[in-house]
């Protein structure tokens, strides 16, 4: 390949939370405490939801040739930002006719999300969402008034994790909802809704009048065999009421410069959403932040996300194929997107007679650093990320194995 994933990359004191064990630990952020890593052990990061390859080297040219010059005072996004988001969106997703008028920075998704119910909704209403459900939906919902209703996912016959169109309907009917999050590609579950399924599901909300909100963060990392559709591209419906959350530091590994932005249709709620975005006056872009999706966004970054997808593929392929043979009683479903898995350990642990807590606490301690699922409504499940190089996920199932499942 043209661009390193191959290389183990020495994150230590260069401000990453993968590796601040310690810290995550007493946060509560892995789902259990007082844990040590046992000597000889060396940490493999599998939690966060960042990657541990470095990214292209279009964005670290476009921030150094930036911050040679000396000023950095106020500004505006340039036109080479909105052409470069355009053109993205068209070469990766097929979107046609995107103007600049129509796309928005945000800091973070989720403070969009945030921005978008609050023009959707009045503080206390209920918001529908799947389940599993992104941690990061429940914290921002809750944190701002907002009453959850969850739609759970099933596994279908293959094991796919499929929408319950009957459950959504039922709920829709008789909750009083407004707006709804729809996370595509879904995370933690990694499904790459089909077309049919969008349009179900969009039919049902523009049949009970209910806005959306689309985190399509994850639209770039799309597995072999798989595409994604933007939700707002089904039907004409759908466009205009559906307010879409895109962003580089997902694809790229740039979550530490902070930077997304919405594409939003509708003027009316185009408009809105602007104004509540500025109320904290704090909305606001970064200079390195543009330069830095400027250069994500050139040629060579669409080859490296070509690239990166392969080696996802590769990573998920034989997690997933070792877990199965391997690791009686955990359940999991193929993911078609993102870089996480989910695994219901809920039959591992009844036949073995442990709890979560355990088996979560046995990964840690040799250097398995995995993510407690229940946050994100899983009640016996735990998150695992992939985005490491290939060895490094080999080492961690064979730890798995010998340490943790089949001790």
């Amino acid at each position: 390949m043209k661009y390193d994933f191959t290389t183990i990359m020495d994150r230590k004191g260069k401000d990453a939370i993968a590796l601040d064990v310690e810290t995550a630990l007493e946060g509560g952020m892995l789902g259990v405490e007082n844990v040590e890593i046992k000597e000889g052990f060396s940490v493999i990061p599998m939690w966060v939801a960042d990657m541990n390859f470095p990214t292209v080297p279009t964005v670290q040219e476009a921030l150094i040739q930036r911050a040679e010059h000396p000023a950095f005072g106020y500004f505006s996004p340039s036109q080479e930002y909105y052409d470069s988001i355009i053109r993205w969106q068209q070469a990766r997703n097929g979107v046609t006719g995107l103007t600049s008028e129509c796309i928005g920075y945000e800091n973070g998704v989720l403070g969009g999300v945030v921005s978008a119910l609050n023009v959707f909704c009045s503080k206390g209403d209920k918001v529908l969402l799947h389940s599993p459900t992104y941690i990061g939906f429940t914290g921002s919902l809750k944190n701002n008034g907002y009453d959850m209703v969850l739609s759970p996912l099933k596994r279908d016959e293959k094991g796919i994790w499929r929408m319950d169109f009957e459950d959504m309907e039922e709920k829709l009917a008789t909750e009083n909802i407004h707006a709804a999050v729809f996370c595509s590609p879904h995370n933690p579950c990694g499904r790459v809704w089909e077309r049919w399924e969008l349009e179900k599901a969009m039919a049902l909300f523009q049949k009970y009048d209910v806005y959306v909100v689309s985190d399509e963060i994850w639209s770039d990392l799309i597995l072999d065999g798989h595409k994604h559709i933007p939700t707002q591209s089904v039907s004409q419906d759908a466009k205009m009421r559906t307010a879409a959350f895109y962003a580089p530091s997902k694809t790229f590994n740039l979550a530490g410069l902070v930077g997304s932005y919405h594409i939003v249709y509708n003027k009316w709620i185009r408009d809105r959403m602007e104004k509540e975005s500025s109320l904290s006056h704090y909305n606001s872009m970064n200079v390195l932040s543009m330069h830095a999706l400027i250069g994500a966004y050139k040629p060579e970054g669409y080859e490296w996300v070509d690239q990166l997808c392969q080696v996802l593929t590769d990573n998920v392929n034989y997690a997933y194929d070792y877990i199965t043979t391997h690791f009686s009683g955990v359940e999991l479903s193929r993911p078609e997107g993102t870089y996480m898995l989910f695994l219901d350990c809920t039959r591992w642990c009844q036949e073995h007679g442990k709890t979560l807590d355990e088996l979560e606490a046995a990964g840690i301690q040799v250097g398995v650093i995995w993510q407690d699922g229940r946050p994100f409504h899983g009640p016996c499940s735990i998150r695992m990320n992939l985005a490491l190089p290939h060895s490094l996920v080999k080492e961690a199932m064979e730890r798995l194995d010998k340490y943790v499942f089949n001790a």
